[in-house]
């Protein structure tokens, strides 16, 4: 039998997971490192993620749109914390 992470839906979960992963700690580094860094600039990057991902008229594959999706909910989610902590 084959581990989870080799089957057909496992993987797609765990790329899913690592890229999200990635981005949020990416995105934590740039606050923590960038003080100039703004709500308003993460929100800049996701309006272009947001692009990108509507652009797949080349079908870029399902690995780049897993990633694509998790970079996305990675950004909205980072977004999101850091208005709550600012309200």
């Amino acid at each position: 039998m084959m581990p989870p992470a080799q089957t057909s839906v496992g993987w797609r979960q765990v790329k899913y997971d690592k890229v999200f992963e990635l981005e949020l700690k990416g995105l934590e580094r740039r606050r923590e490192s960038d003080p100039r860094c703004t709500v308003k600039d993460i929100e800049g990057v996701l309006e272009h993620l947001y692009i990108m991902d509507g652009q797949n008229w080349d079908g870029r594959g399902e690995p780049q749109d897993i990633s694509i999706a998790a970079t996305i909910a990675a950004h909205e989610f980072f977004i999101a914390q850091w208005k709550a902590e600012l309200s």
